[in-house]
């Protein structure tokens, strides 16, 4: 989830970089909405913001037992607390979607995510993404330690004592 997790920061950073110079048309914005449920954006920002008031808990009730327990039923009902925030979220991110891609390629987009080879991409894409960098580490690594003793070995070829 890590990288999903970078993918909403990063998004987050465009949002807060500025809009867009033309809003996006309303059919478009209706097809980034649709894709951010097939992209599963919707589920991590669902699961984004009860997280977050499990991070505030401790700062606002401050150890405190009887402020955590009113804290604990304040919060209960927590997709009122957060609906707007959640709302917000995918509206902002559907405009960022609209904005970046042309009604036609979101519409392509979502024709690929909708089939089960994008949804299979979509639950493989953290194990992917880990493995391709644990493969990169791998091979730098392999190739750093052979470069350094290629490197050393004309070194003293050319009389350098290593």
């Amino acid at each position: 989830m890590s990288r999903r997790m970078l993918t909403i920061a990063g998004i987050l950073l465009l949002l807060v970089g500025g809009a867009s110079a033309q809003a996006p048309s309303p059919e478009a914005m209706t097809t980034a909405r649709k894709l951010m449920v097939t992209l599963k954006i919707t589920d991590q920002y669902r699961a984004l913001l009860p997280q977050l008031l499990l991070k505030l808990r401790p700062v606002v009730a401050q150890d405190r037992p009887e402020i955590e327990r009113d804290y604990d039923a304040m919060t209960a009902p927590g997709a009122q607390i957060y609906a707007p925030f959640f709302a917000t979220m995918v509206e902002q991110t559907a405009a960022v979607y609209a904005a970046s891609f042309t009604l036609d390629e979101l519409r392509q987009i979502e024709a690929f995510y909708s089939q089960p080879a994008g949804q299979k991409l979509l639950a493989q894409s953290d194990a992917l993404a880990q493995a391709s960098a644990q493969i990169g580490q791998n091979v730098s690594q392999k190739a750093a330690d052979e470069l350094k003793q290629r490197l050393i070995e004309a070194l003293r070829q050319k009389g350098h004592k290593l």
